[in-house]
């Protein structure tokens, strides 16, 4: 079950690419933050849930927030996906599963693989509390961009 609306968003620190380490703890409670949780870089719906924040990037930074993906693959994997697809934010590597583990956003099993990461979303406000929370229950279900908009909006 996703983290609750108004539960105070964890603090956490991952690589972006091997040596690059993103430091989003510094960021909450002082800027919006979208975190985008997704299985696996190059899959299908992953692919086009990125490519639609890349796409629209004009639209995310007039809403004055900062957005992240998050995933299980590894650094390298990571980097590589961002600069194939041409991504503007960072895409964070979660490789020891324990941030998605602390936003409870962990497959225990899917299609065979185990602690792979849920597609989840959250927005942070500006208090360091989750706005809003949203995890599929089937990986193949996109985000409601335009839901994710709307909290952005709203947020404190």
């Amino acid at each position: 079950m996703a983290l609750q609306v108004g539960t105070v968003a964890p603090k956490f620190e991952l690589p972006a690419k091997p040596g690059e380490m993103v430091d989003i703890g510094a960021l909450l409670g002082r800027e919006k933050v979208v975190i985008l949780f997704f299985p696996l870089a190059y899959s299908s719906v992953c692919t086009e849930e990125m490519c639609h924040f890349r796409d629209n990037w004009a639209e995310w930074t007039g809403l004055g927030c900062r957005v992240f993906g998050v995933s299980i693959d590894s650094p390298f994997v990571v980097d590589k996906f961002r600069t194939d697809l041409n991504v503007p934010f960072p895409i964070l590597s979660d490789f020891n599963k324990t941030v998605a583990a602390s936003y409870d956003a962990l497959h225990a099993d899917l299609m065979g693989l185990k602690g792979v990461t849920k597609r989840a979303a959250y927005v942070i406000g500006t208090d360091g509390k989750v706005a809003y929370a949203w995890e599929a229950e089937i990986p193949k279900t996109q985000v409601d961009f335009a839901a994710i908009k709307a909290a952005v909006a709203a947020a404190h």
